[in-house]
């Protein structure tokens, strides 16, 4: 029998108490596509991507993390989650189909850093309207048509004021999720994971935080773009829009990206521009590990220095 599976990151659920400027930030100036509108919600993907949305936007009183989607292997493994989580003692709420617009039927439950995660797998496949779609067969609409143009979503960090070696653990036995390279400090407790389903160097990254004024905080969804050249880019897109870098460009240790970050300034949640690094291909990957005098190489191996707990605007996240 096989063991039910996740095959992606799918999407990220946002409130913002602003959605107005919120939109403006995603649509106008990041460049995704605005796909549908349904239940108070906005839907949007970025120009690469074939399936319904990546980005969900909602209205609410604050700024907060609704939920992470990902996507099943199969249609049977959500069944199957449903039952393994509840037998580990794991609560679940079923997400009945269109209830999330372009969705099937799906879970939601927390881990138990108290982040909400959503397993779905039906989802539906909309092309882009004529005059907006690309000419390229294997892409849904036109590169470039706005903004910075990210091809597809490509992770999430996560902060916890729980263990995360006890959450990283539970990520694994529970979701399959396999560690790639994480911090470990001297008195040997680990830090940091950058964890995956995928051949990514991480689907999901799990921090510990540093004071979070609520136990599950946000750090940033990242979409990836081809390459070093389009994120310095994307800098010139930002700060002509008059939007403040919060670190970039620069370049990491794990996983090698060149990479920067930047604020939506409705909300506030935060966003990394990805690009380069390395895939992993290898069943047999042992995880690498840095440690606690490797951490800032292992942060950024060149760029602006940041330490996380020293005040850095880096520290700063959002409620999930």
């Amino acid at each position: 029998m096989l063991v039910p599976e996740i095959a992606k990151l799918g999407h990220v659920s946002l409130v913002t108490p602003d959605l107005q400027k919120s939109l403006w930030f995603f649509k106008e100036v990041l460049g995704l596509e605005e796909i549908e509108r349904a239940g108070g919600a906005v839907y949007l993907r970025a120009c690469g991507e074939f399936e319904h949305h990546s980005l969900v936007l909602k209205q609410g009183d604050r700024a907060v993390v609704d939920h992470i989607g990902w996507r099943a292997k199969r249609a049977e493994d959500v069944e199957k989650f449903a039952v393994q989580l509840e037998a580990a003692g794991t609560k679940i709420q079923w997400i009945e189909a269109g209830r999330e617009a372009g969705q099937g039927k799906a879970i939601q439950f927390k881990l138990p850093s108290q982040h909400t995660f959503e397993i779905y797998y039906e989802v539906e496949k909309p092309k882009a309207p004529q005059g907006e779609r690309s000419g390229l067969k294997n892409q849904t609409h036109k590169s470039w048509a706005r903004g910075i143009s990210p091809r597809r979503i490509d992770h999430v960090n996560l902060w916890t004021s729980h263990d995360p070696g006890s959450v990283h653990q539970w990520l694994s036995e529970q979701l399959g999720f396999k560690m790639r390279e994480y911090v470990k400090l001297n008195n040997g407790k680990v830090i940091g994971g950058w964890m995956s389903v995928t051949q990514l160097v991480h689907d999901v990254a799990m921090m510990g935080a540093h004071d979070p004024e609520t136990p599950a905080r946000f750090h940033h969804i990242a979409y990836w773009l081809d390459n070093a050249q389009d994120v310095l880019r994307a800098l010139d897109i930002l700060r002509e829009n008059g939007i403040q870098i919060d670190l970039g460009p620069a370049k990491h240790g794990i996983s090698q990206a060149v990479c920067a970050y930047v604020r939506d300034p409705g909300s506030g949640h935060r966003v990394e521009l990805f690009s380069n690094g390395y895939l992993i291909f290898d069943p047999d990957w042992e995880p690498v590990e840095w440690g606690q005098e490797e951490f800032g190489v292992a942060l950024q191996w060149w760029g602006p220095e940041y330490t996380p707990g020293h005040g850095h605007a880096m520290d700063e996240t959002t409620e999930a």
